[in-house]
């Protein structure tokens, strides 16, 4: 009797157990029955990808990409987290996504947390006029204006919005020309949510500057007040925007990976064979009216694939089989750059003495640790199929001869000659921040040491190509007046010439000009005799440009 009650409850249980694993089954079993009988059989995968709404990432967030992904059989699944780049590099460490764009700064500056969850694979765009240092032009007529020596600069009003690539320029701009005044003591600061907040600030009159970007930029400068101290357009990898891919996705799915970048340089080709369909399509997502998108349009310039093999990658091809590559194969074969990496270490520069960081945060300080250049190499291997041996070589060999070919393409621009009247109308930008360049004893000739701090100006000077130089050398109060103007002029002609040789930069973009003990510093207060004479001997180096 026990065997057939228990034997009962055994089939009871069985039999209930079953229907409670059926009735589980069932939306797996209704899900892959939908699948196999619908076109969502072709979906091969999904590809999921955090970003904001900054103009340069439209392409991964179109539908055309979406459309060009999904004939491939994966969809691609895009969110905005407003800039949060925090909780974006916490997604893409955890794996909630596979994909996340960024700016190198901060990639570097919240990925630190996560020991950089992701690989910058590819350069996707550069600020070119989107992001600007902006000002009240009866406040601040230039850079130098926020260098804090001056009795008002101490009270002006900065307004611009933590965390966003404004901020970066800021710090760039201070760290390159000595700006205390731009990140100024909290009480002088207005934080702002966004570019728009910040203009308003400054158009209001209760900021006397604001860090901005398009196409609240061009709504500032439309009022005669507002002028442009300093904007991406004039500069050179200081806003970079990059993509990066979770490493355990890159090493699980390669061909994804692949794909997905082949597919954003076909989209970024038909666009820019078509700029209009662009414009239309940006107009479509945002809302904005032509002029806003033009304007929008305008501060951002996107990096193809043959500038991110042989500008950031350092990717060549020293010889080619097929002829019908033969315009390629020349691009590639121009001397290559590492800009990813030029760019990674002058950011981790930026960001150290900005206080952001002590140190390098770079894991073995080892800017290769956090790039990628395989999948690049792959999809010009698929496209240059004619070209014999993709350059390979080692992580220094290619550091040091792309260094190098980066510098001398940022610094050896051709100007036009321009007479001494020309030269005085030139519009002052700002001074670098520079040691003291030391000379050999009583002569002209640069030491060492003063060799050594001219090539970390040059290092500086490579982010501004389009501004012209004017070197100006300053002697004591001592001697003869005659003697240290003629000193003077020689010490500034020898800076010229050392830039010229050394770095190849135009003759025609310096001016050299002595000034001899005419116009010594301003003594500070309660500064000593011997310190005050000591800052007087030195060469001043200025960026100027064309006022149109």
């Amino acid at each position: 009797m026990k065997k057939n009650i228990t034997g009962a409850i055994l089939i009871f249980v069985l039999i209930t157990a079953g229907a409670v694993a059926v009735k589980m089954l069932m939306p797996f079993m209704e899900s892959s029955r939908q699948k196999s009988t619908s076109d969502a059989v072709k979906i091969k995968g999904k590809i999921r990808m955090d970003m904001d709404n900054w103009i340069g990432y439209f392409p991964f967030r179109s539908k055309e990409m979406k459309q060009i992904l999904r004939q491939e059989g994966y969809l691609l699944e895009s969110g905005d987290d407003n800039a949060d780049y925090e909780k974006r590099m916490r997604r893409l460490a955890d794996g909630d996504i596979d994909f996340a764009v960024a700016t190198v700064d901060s990639y570097l500056l919240n990925g630190v947390k996560q020991s950089y969850p992701g690989t910058i694979i590819m350069v996707i765009d550069e600020s070119k006029g989107g992001d600007a240092i902006l000002a009240r032009k009866d406040k601040v007529k230039n850079l130098d204006g926020l260098k804090g020596d001056s009795q008002d600069s101490g009270n002006l009003k900065i307004a611009f919005t933590p965390g966003s690539p404004s901020h970066h320029l800021a710090k760039a701009a201070s760290e390159h020309f000595g700006l205390n005044a731009l990140l100024p003591l909290k009480e002088n600061i207005i934080n702002t949510d966004g570019s728009k907040e910040a203009c308003n600030n400054l158009l209001a009159g209760t900021a006397d500057v604001a860090i901005c970007w398009e196409p609240d930029v061009s709504r500032a400068l439309s009022d005669n007040s507002i002028i442009k101290l300093l904007g991406t357009e004039d500069t050179r990898r200081l806003i970079v925007d990059i993509l990066l891919v979770n490493r355990k996705y890159a090493q699980k799915h390669p061909e994804v990976v692949t794909l997905l970048m082949d597919s954003f340089f076909m989209l970024l080709k038909k666009y820019s064979q078509d700029p209009e369909l662009l414009r239309d399509h940006v107009m479509e997502e945002t809302g904005l009216d032509k002029d806003e998108v033009n304007a929008m349009l305008k501060g951002v310039e996107w990096v193809n694939f043959n500038a991110n093999c042989r500008n950031w990658f350092g990717i060549t091809a020293p010889e080619a089989e097929d002829a019908s590559n033969t315009r390629d194969v020349q691009l590639m074969e121009e001397p290559a750059e590492l800009g990813i990496i030029d760019t990674i270490e002058s950011t981790v520069g930026i960001l150290v003495a900005s206080g952001d960081f002590k140190t390098t945060p770079i894991p073995e300080n080892n800017p290769y640790r956090l790039t990628n250049s395989t999948f690049l190499e792959t999809i010009f291997s698929k496209r240059y199929q004619g070209v014999k041996g993709l350059a390979k070589q080692s992580s220094e060999t290619k550091q040091s001869s792309a260094k190098g070919s980066f510098l001398k393409a940022t610094v050896s621009q051709q100007f036009s000659a321009l007479n001494a009247k020309q030269w005085a109308a030139l519009k002052d930008v700002g001074t670098l921040k520079i040691e003291p360049v030391s000379f050999q004893r009583g002569s002209a000739e640069l030491d060492l040491l003063g060799k050594e701090v001219v090539d970390h100006m040059v290092e500086k000077l490579k982010h501004y190509p389009n501004f012209r130089i004017m070197i100006k050398a300053h002697t004591g109060v001592d001697g003869d007046e005659t003697a240290n103007l003629e000193l003077s002029k020689r010490r500034a002609q020898s800076v010229k010439d050392y830039l010229m040789t050394t770095y190849s930069i135009d003759p025609d973009r310096t001016l050299a000009s002595g000034f001899g003990s005419s116009m010594p510093l301003v003594r500070k207060p309660d500064e000593s005799l011997r310190a005050w004479m000591y800052r007087l001997p030195r060469v001043e180096i200025a960026l100027v440009k064309e006022d149109y």
